[in-house]
């Protein structure tokens, strides 16, 4: 019998590596074992057939989760052309296989730049996203008829990293909510063959652009050393996740007022949301009004 997981508050974020086949939440919950964390969370799912980057929050470091969901991010795709399936990727069923036509680099530079920029896109039917309170893919599985919903989402780039006839390979830099099976259905529509993601890789996330990562196996064992030392050094402080946003420095009396709910001003801070520091620590999320107004919205407790 295994003995009982001790777990401890722990707060911070681990940049981990998922493995293919595995969904984000499986890994989340693997990695806050190893590293016995009483909660935590993840910032938004990779699907089960993708790999890279996936940040996980520990501790007071989820109050944090959304702003990370909300960032940029940037993704390698191996698309194929000629099939279509119920999931848009690998993992689904064929639904319809159709000739490739020759695509010249041309041809496929228009279709791309239709994909570009702020664009309207239909989520997959085989997704997360909730409908009547429940994820479509539980509707999907059920054998439901679903509308799956479009919404309006911004892909900053998109880059042939290899063409060959029947497959492609791109690198795609996109904001939050941009689902990359949707765009590579949407490319093969365009090139009228159908098309569908073979492999998956999420290089990196907003702030963490060259992430140090680490993989559910080498995890477990430097758990499984028990040197808890050498597991922690993978745990990064909450500050790491903010250091896109802007930052109000208060001092110590400034700092109680902040952590009482006061609103503080000062003309010279940054207007917009921010990151608030004492001398040690960040306390929180405040917003900066036009006035140089600070209104606490989120505080981290110590």
């Amino acid at each position: 019998m295994r003995p009982r997981i001790q777990f401890r508050r722990l707060d911070g974020i681990v940049l981990l590596d998922k493995p293919a086949g595995m969904s984000s939440n499986t890994a989340l919950q693997v990695a806050r074992r190893l590293f016995r964390a009483e909660k935590g969370g993840h910032t938004g799912s990779l699907d089960p057939l993708a790999t890279g980057l996936l940040p996980l929050c520990f501790g007071e470091a989820t109050k944090i989760a959304g702003l990370l969901l909300g960032s940029a991010k940037a993704y390698d795709a191996d698309i194929a052309l000629g099939t279509t399936t119920d999931t848009d990727d690998a993992d689904g069923a064929v639904l319809l296989q159709r000739p490739v036509p020759a695509i010249d680099a041309a041809t496929l530079q228009r279709a791309l730049d239709a994909l570009t920029g702020h664009i309207r896109q239909r989520a997959p039917i085989y997704s997360a996203l909730k409908q009547g309170g429940e994820p479509l893919y539980v509707k999907a599985r059920r054998g439901e008829a679903i509308e799956a919903p479009e919404r309006e989402v911004h892909v900053h780039a998109i880059e042939v990293l290899e063409r060959q006839p029947e497959r492609l390979r791109l690198r795609v830099t996109c904001g939050s909510g941009t689902y990359i099976r949707s765009l590579a259905r949407d490319l093969g529509e365009a090139l009228g063959c159908g098309a569908h993601i073979t492999a998956l890789r999420r290089l990196w996330v907003e702030p963490f652009r060259s992430p140090r990562m680490i993989g559910l196996d080498a995890l477990r064992a430097v758990a499984e050393s028990g040197d808890d030392a050498a597991l922690l050094q993978w745990l990064l402080p909450l500050e790491a996740g903010l250091g896109h946003f802007s930052r109000v420095d208060l001092d110590a009396g400034q700092a109680t007022r902040f952590n009482m709910g006061q609103r503080l001003r000062n003309p010279a801070w940054p207007q917009g949301q921010v990151v608030v520091f004492d001398p040690q620590r960040a306390l929180g999320l405040g917003q900066v009004d036009a006035a140089g107004l600070l209104a606490p919205q989120r505080r981290f407790n110590a």
